[in-house]
């Protein structure tokens, strides 16, 4: 595979593309519903509720922590992780930002 020319693209769009690339994995996209709908969680938790091995749930955790979408805080033994809502305000004004540039008038196509 060939090197990403990063430096040819703009920060928020290199910035849109790695926080897309996090979303691009459905077992992601459900640890991100599933801390929507219980607003906190412990790993084991999404063990349970997924059904994916321990150290999957981890990788997963990790790559959406590496991008800010969750935080967590250790207490004794376990992990509790919840949306960072600081970071899930700037990921949704990017995401917005985009879909919102794209207006048609009513019932017409653009091809």
């Amino acid at each position: 595979m060939g090197v990403t020319r990063t430096d040819l693209f703009s920060p928020a769009q290199n910035e849109l593309a790695q926080v897309a690339k996090v979303f691009a994995h459905p077992a992601r996209v459900a640890i991100i519903e599933y801390l929507l709908k219980a607003n906190t969680c412990i790993n084991g938790d999404l063990v349970e509720e997924l059904g994916l091995a321990q150290a999957t749930i981890s990788q997963h955790l990790k790559e959406l922590k590496q991008v800010g979408i969750i935080q967590g805080t250790i207490e004794g033994v376990s992990v509790n992780y919840c949306i960072n809502p600081i970071r899930w305000g700037e990921i949704k004004v990017l995401f917005n930002q985009v879909f919102d540039r794209f207006d048609l008038p009513d019932g017409k196509h653009c091809c």
